[in-house]
């Protein structure tokens, strides 16, 4: 079976194409392989308000441009004191920021810190959520959605990952997100709890 993981992020296709790597006879293409080259349309593929109907937008997207069997995710930060902010808005929860990549992340980091000022462990409280959209043909859309608990520290901490990482505490580890191995990583996130579940119905499919 041919999988086109439907992603621009290099970070994301790395913890994807890991996360998938023992589901026998699956071959996982990226956007690049598969000859799927930037549209400007992307930017817009994620206007709704619940992880599920993102990432479901995004594989129907790029399904209909390749043709082929294609999963996207939709994936973000909840923090309780922000009422679930930023959400599905994670990726661009910094104000009036023309930036990608670290600098964005550093953007948003920040941002999240400032919002967070003066606030006590029980407002810091936090979760990762991550749903995992599977497009193939005529068949029904496959969901699958993983979400991981921890708390936002005051200061960054780690150099590995991305994202909100430096940030997200996991209390079973005594570590950020950042400060884990890729291994570790993958065993305590969301984006691996929501490809495991995706990994075990592909297996029933090749």
């Amino acid at each position: 079976m041919i999988l086109l993981v439907a992603t621009r992020s290099h970070h994301k296709l790395v913890e994807i194409r890991s996360l998938l790597s023992g589901v026998p006879d699956l071959q996982v293409l990226d956007l690049n392989e598969a000859g799927v080259p930037f549209d400007p349309e992307e930017e817009h593929l994620e206007p709704h308000d619940t992880f599920e109907e993102n990432a479901l937008s995004k594989a129907r997207h790029f399904h209909a441009r390749s043709g082929l069997p294609t999963v996207a995710d939709d994936s973000g930060l909840e923090v309780q004191a922000l009422h679930g902010a930023p959400g599905v808005r994670s990726k661009r929860f910094a104000p009036e920021v023309d930036a990608e990549g670290h600098e964005l992340d550093v953007a948003n980091n920040r941002h999240l810190m400032r919002r967070l000022a003066g606030r006590g462990a029980q407002g810091r409280a936090a979760r990762f959520v991550c749903v995992a959209a599977l497009v193939d043909g005529d068949q029904p859309p496959v969901m699958c959605r993983g979400e991981a608990p921890g708390v936002i520290l005051e200061a960054e901490r780690g150099a590995g990952g991305f994202g909100y990482d430096p940030l997200f505490f996991d209390p079973e580890l005594g570590k950020t997100f950042a400060e884990l191995t890729p291994e570790e990583k993958n065993e305590r996130s969301h984006r691996g709890r929501a490809f495991r579940m995706l990994a075990t119905k592909l297996a029933g499919r090749t």
